[in-house]
């Protein structure tokens, strides 16, 4: 794992900023960040929104042979993977510490806490069990990792339904969700881990610690509880000292922020089956739509409709009526003419007011009417044929020709 370290400048701001009990995006010394929990179309499919900390849960099952020492119960199995499209410290196909620890402590979580009773995951004793799968995919990373895994995978886990089974003599026969209804998990609690990040050798203390304060923070303190206020498990890293005082202090606050979030998933999970019942989109499918354009999706403005006839009748009557007759038409341009209800037609009027003063023209001058003799090409011209006389008298280059008569 490559991680860039922050520069002295930006770890000296957050210390001093962390001692005048501030955070860079604003929350308070115990605030968590905004927690949005989605579902997939499938059961058993999960993702978990904390902060900018993205993580994605599947679950799965599939019929194996028990463990010798214990052939009555199932088996759970949990798969982290870390890949550089959640941060460019990550490595593909390298297994970092960082990995090591989160998979460690989801086992201690919710594995070593026995939250799911694995007995009823037994088909035939000794043969077969069902072994349950937890993938966890981390999709983004701005710290928190632990505690954004721990409810992606017991929400996952929570929303997951087997396939039933049917056992004839030797013979089990899984049945598809077609042919019965599938089975959910039976889950005793919710362990969900709660982190605390020490500043200043344990002088300063942080919920929730994201990205960057987690460079410059010297220990971290995970514990594990369900609403009931049981802790699960209980994780120190760092290598510092920490008093018992502390440690009460931060079980009594996990103790608050796991009720909140157990309350959180139990909403999520009663509106998905809601949403399922009543046929329509729920979870991740339902933010996806098909073939809709979403980034330029504007907000839909509400419209008062009440005494709508009203204001319309008032509109109306406000409304000046109209002249029964228009205005004489103009003509805007020479050769154009206006023709409609109550105008005067105003077609040729133009044309003969020009043909009135060419004739006084012609009358005034005098002058003879312009006579133009146009010859044909010498290798065109018939035997004879006598040559063409063109006269103009318009200037609008109105053409007659004449042909004289042969004497």
């Amino acid at each position: 794992m490559r991680d860039t370290p922050l520069s002295n400048c930006e770890r000296d701001f957050l210390l001093k900023a962390i001692e005048e009990k501030k955070r860079l995006d604003g929350r308070q010394t115990y605030d968590y960040r905004n927690i949005k929990i989605t579902f997939g179309t499938d059961y058993g499919c999960c993702f978990v929104d904390l902060g900018k900390t993205r993580v994605m849960a599947q679950v799965s099952c599939e019929l194996v042979t028990p463990k010798e020492s214990r052939p009555n119960e199932g088996i759970m199995f949990f798969n982290l993977e870390l890949s550089p499209m959640a941060s460019p410290a990550f490595e593909l196909g390298r297994s970092s510490e960082l990995l090591v620890k989160l998979n460690r402590q989801l086992e201690r979580c919710l594995r070593n806490s026995k939250c799911i009773d694995t007995e009823s995951l037994c088909v035939v004793s000794g043969e077969k069990v069902w072994q349950i799968r937890v993938d966890v995919h981390m999709l983004n990373h701005d710290g928190n990792l632990m505690d954004a895994t721990s409810i992606a995978a017991i929400a996952a886990l929570s929303h997951f339904k087997r396939p039933d089974v049917g056992i004839q003599g030797d013979e089990v026969t899984v049945y598809s969700a077609q042919e019965r209804d599938p089975i959910a998990l039976s889950i005793y609690h919710m362990p969900i881990c709660v982190s605390f990040s020490f500043f200043q050798q344990g002088t300063y203390l942080l919920v929730d610690p994201c990205e960057r304060e987690e460079r410059v923070m010297d220990g971290l303190l995970m514990i594990a509880m369900n609403k009931h206020r049981e802790i699960c498990s209980i994780q120190s890293s760092g290598g510092i000292m920490l008093l018992k005082e502390q440690v009460l202090r931060c079980s009594t606050i996990a103790s608050v922020k796991v009720s909140e979030i157990t309350d959180l998933i139990a909403k999520a999970l009663e509106n998905d089956k809601k949403a399922r019942k009543e046929g329509r989109k729920c979870g991740f499918a339902e933010s996806m739509p098909q073939e809709r354009i979403t980034a330029l999706k504007n907000l839909e403005t509400t419209v008062e409709m009440t005494d709508l006839t009203k204001q319309a009748s008032d509109i109306v009557e406000g409304v000046e009526t109209p002249a029964e007759m228009a205005l004489s038409p103009v003509v805007p341009a020479p050769g154009v003419g206006q023709v409609g209800a109550g105008l005067q037609n105003a077609w040729g009027l133009e044309d003969e007011e020009d043909d009135e003063d060419e004739e006084e023209e012609e009358e005034e001058d005098g002058d003879e009417p312009e006579v133009t003799i146009v010859a044909e090409k010498r290798g065109n011209k018939k035997k004879g044929e006598r040559p063409v006389v063109i006269i103009s008298d318009s200037e609008e280059e109105e053409v007659v020709i004449l042909n004289p008569e042969s004497s």
